[in-house]
């Protein structure tokens, strides 16, 4: 495996799961290809490209973002500290979420703060870290690309991400970025077509191993962990 990541994924059951996987025309945990919904106003070959990055990742919120393994560490090492933190996590009732722009992409955001989130994914970034092998110069160059303020700076050095601790959003992206009339009016379209699932009240009951086979290939939904409670 490349690289593995600690997200979060709506369990099978719950209706967001299977609307959210439809929409970006993938389910990552059975590796099936699946048609996108008709969208009034949006031609289905425009969905797919706007879809194809968060597609090729999978239906999800990062907690801890992709990483290599570090040297003396393996994946049933990572496996047995995954069921351990879980074990020790209770469950919780997620904040409603809601379509919303995020730095001119698309993608569910809570609609209003949620300290046991933010903990949650800080947790997982601290936890696993002996995990994670350091950022290669060239992926440490590439976030350099756009401007890091100090603490984003700070978090690449100390975590290897910029967008995690202080400067996390929990956020599932549901398209690439868009100029501002198409992000507007997909977002409409897709705030319309997801009003369903997103009225379900939703658990975080489970986080969530991801990997991914090779550079660029789509990550894939390993295993769940469930939560304590």
């Amino acid at each position: 495996m490349h690289r593995y990541a600690i997200y979060f994924a709506p369990c099978r059951s719950h209706p967001l799961w299977n609307a959210g996987c439809r929409l970006l025309g993938r389910d990552p945990e059975t590796g099936e290809d699946l048609p996108q919904p008709v969208l009034a106003g949006l031609a289905p070959e425009r969905l797919s490209a706007i879809t194809a990055e968060p597609r090729r990742y999978g239906w999800h919120a990062t907690l801890k973002p992709p990483f290599a393994l570090a040297p003396g560490t393996d994946r049933p090492a990572l496996e047995k500290a995954l069921d351990a933190f879980a074990a020790s996590r209770q469950a919780f009732a997620m904040p409603p979420l809601m379509v919303a722009s995020l730095s001119g992409f698309l993608a569910l955001l809570p609609a209003c703060p949620s300290p046991a989130l933010d903990a949650l994914a800080a947790d997982c970034v601290r936890r696993f870290d002996r995990f994670r092998s350091p950022p290669a110069p060239e992926e440490l160059a590439r976030r350099r690309s756009r401007p890091l303020d100090p603490v984003e700076e700070r978090n690449l050095a100390l975590w290897g991400y910029p967008y995690v601790m202080d400067r996390f959003r929990f956020h599932m992206t549901l398209t690439a970025r868009l100029e501002a009339d198409e992000r507007h009016t997909v977002g409409a379209l897709l705030a319309r077509h997801l009003a369903d699932a997103l009225a379900v009240p939703l658990v975080a009951d489970a986080i969530a191993l991801f990997g991914e086979p090779a550079p660029g290939a789509p990550f894939a939904l390993l295993r769940r962990f469930p939560l304590a409670g």
